[in-house]
C-alpha cells in the first residue's frame, strides 16, 4: 500500500492541485511514488554542486540547525553581524552561544569553528568544497521555490542521520505503519511538490548565479535591539 495516497490527492478539483509533479511526468521524469522526487532533486543539486550527496529539507534555517546537531555542536559559534536573524536565533536553539563578528563575505561563510558554511545565497556549479554546506530556495534566491533548503556533504554517514533527522526519525522508504523509529527526530523535510518545482526551475534558470556581497544583502543584526540587548 502507498500511503503517500492515503489522503487521495488527486481527487481534489484541478484549480486546487499543485501542478509540479504532472509537469514533472510531462517533461519524462519517471517516478513510481512522490516522495522519489525528493531523491530526484538531491542527486540534481548534488551533481550540480559537486557534491557526493544532498539532504533536502523545508528551509535553510532548518537545515543549518540540523548540521548542528549532527555535528553535536557545543560553546560558541561565530559569524557575521550581517546575516539573516533566523541563524543566530537557530544557533541557540542547538543549544550553543552566538559570537558577532564584523567580516566581508561572499556567497557563503563559515559558522566558526566547525565545518559547516551558510551557503544561503550562493548558487554556481561546483560550488561545494568540503564539509557541510547549505542552501536556500527562499523566494529572493537562485533558485526560488519559495520555500526550501538543501544540506550538502562528503559523509555518506551524515547524509543518512540527516535525511532520518529531518523526517521525525523515521526512513522516507518505509510505510509509516512499518516503520519501528529509533532515533529522535525533526519535521522538517521537503515536499514532493517542493522539490519538484526545484527540479523545473533549475531546468529552466540560468546555472550559475552572481556571487553577492554579505554585507550587501542583509542588514547589521547589531543594530536590531534583539541583538543589541541579548547575551
Amino acid at each position: 500500500m502507498n500511503m503517500y495516497n492515503v489522503w487521495p490527492l488527486d481527487t481534489l478539483p484541478p484549480e486546487l492541485q499543485r501542478p509540479e509533479l504532472r509537469l514533472l511526468q510531462e517533461k519524462n521524469y519517471s517516478f513510481n511514488d512522490p516522495r522519489e522526487v525528493v531523491e530526484i532533486f538531491e542527486r540534481k543539486v548534488a551533481e550540480f554542486s559537486g557534491a557526493p550527496y544532498a539532504v533536502a529539507v523545508d528551509c535553510c534555517s532548518h537545515g543549518l540547525f540540523l548540521s548542528l546537531k549532527y555535528l553535536n555542536a557545543q560553546g560558541t559559534i561565530t559569524i557575521p553581524s550581517h546575516t539573516y536573524a533566523s541563524v543566530p536565533m537557530y544557533i541557540e536553539h542547538a543549544g550553543c552561544k552566538v559570537e558577532f563578528s564584523d567580516q566581508d563575505w561572499t556567497g557563503c561563510y563559515q559558522l566558526a569553528p566547525y565545518p559547516l558554511w551558510d551557503a544561503a545565497i550562493q548558487w554556481h556549479q561546483g560550488m561545494y568544497s568540503g564539509g557541510l554546506k547549505v542552501i536556500s530556495f527562499q523566494i529572493k534566491k537562485a533558485i526560488p521555490i519559495g520555500r526550501g533548503g538543501i544540506i550538502l556533504t562528503n559523509n555518506e554517514e551524515c547524509a543518512n542521520w540527516l535525511k532520518m533527522a529531518r523526517y521525525d526519525g523515521r526512513n522516507p522508504r518505509t510505510a509509516y505503519t512499518d516503520d519501528n523509529i529509533q532515533t529522535l527526530g525533526w519535521h522538517m523535510y521537503m515536499t514532493p511538490e517542493d522539490a519538484a518545482r526545484g527540479i523545473l526551475l533549475m531546468d529552466a534558470r540560468p546555472q550559475d548565479w552572481p556571487e553577492r556581497n554579505g554585507k550587501d544583502c542583509y542588514p547589521d543584526l547589531l543594530n536590531k535591539k534583539f541583538f543589541q540587548n541579548h547575551d
